[in-house]
């Protein structure tokens, strides 16, 4: 009797030092506003930073980094990612542009997210991050059969509903084995440009006293302010401003504590590997 073929074991990629899952246990809260400023937060830090928008579905990245171009492909069938503001980068919103919908099943999901992991020419890289739909689905499953991920980071805002959906995205990246870097709370409070009292529109703190729950790190809070939400509409995220924007400064905070703490799994990941 034959018996069902075992999927071949995830295999690393040449050159890149850390893959990093941005995630989320629901959409609306900010995950790829994230994404994108983090890395080029990371890219003006001094690394070589790579990002796959692997949100098939809804591909918001090349607005956001106000970037459209056709990837070309080269003679070796491999493609060559957009580069836009320092970071490399790959999306399907680059081959399918537009606002025609992609209507997929789930074996394709899986085929084009391997491609833009082994089909890409990403060269040296620090650290790719990975913007993941919103949820729990197939894309992940993809992903962990596909590459060693060095960790994740969960997006949450701080009201009750958001966070209950964080906690399903944590206890997802524990039962496929990849371990959280951390925890950012988006939309963390909005302050009044006139009076300039903080209000805490989704109760504020909600993100960190879950990580603490679930004893994961807290990366950092992200302010409500239009300012960031018009930088990803016109393709000028804030993070372009550099660290001493107070604006933009927060991203840079988040985006240090990220790169200390994947590179170091990553280095350890690696010692592991190379002790077995």
């Amino acid at each position: 009797m034959a018996h069902p073929s075992t999927p071949p074991p995830p295999v690393a990629l040449p050159g890149v030092k850390s893959i990093v899952a941005i995630g989320s246990g629901k959409g609306g809260v900010g995950k790829t506003t994230l994404a994108v400023n983090l890395a080029i937060a990371l890219a003006k830090l001094g690394h070589r930073v790579g990002l796959i928008d692997a949100d098939i579905y809804g591909p918001n990245v090349p607005l956001m980094l106000g970037t459209t171009r056709q990837p070309r492909v080269l003679e070796n069938n491999q493609i060559e990612p957009n580069v836009a503001h320092g970071v490399k980068v790959i999306s399907i919103g680059f081959i399918s542009p537009g606002d025609k919908p992609l209507v997929m099943r789930g074996p394709m999901l899986h085929q084009i997210i391997r491609q833009f992991l082994q089909q890409v020419e990403w060269g040296e890289l620090d650290i790719l991050l990975i913007d993941l739909p919103p949820g729990t689905g197939d894309v992940v499953i993809s992903l962990v059969q596909t590459v060693p991920l060095t960790g994740a980071v969960v997006v949450s805002t701080p009201s009750d509903v958001s966070l209950q959906d964080a906690r399903k995205a944590l206890e997802m990246f524990h039962q496929v084995n990849v371990e959280v870097l951390g925890i950012v709370e988006n939309m963390s409070h909005f302050t009044c440009p006139h009076c300039h009292h903080e209000i805490d529109i989704f109760s504020r703190g909600g993100a960190e006293r879950t990580a603490r729950q679930f004893n994961t790190p807290f990366l950092g809070s992200v302010e409500l302010v239009p300012e960031i939400r018009h930088g990803g509409d016109t393709g000028l995220p804030v993070a372009l401003a550099g660290p001493d924007s107070p604006l933009a400064a927060q991203f840079y905070a988040i985006a240090s504590h990220l790169a200390d703490r994947a590179l170091t799994q990553a280095a350890k990941s690696e010692s592991i590997f190379e002790i077995s």
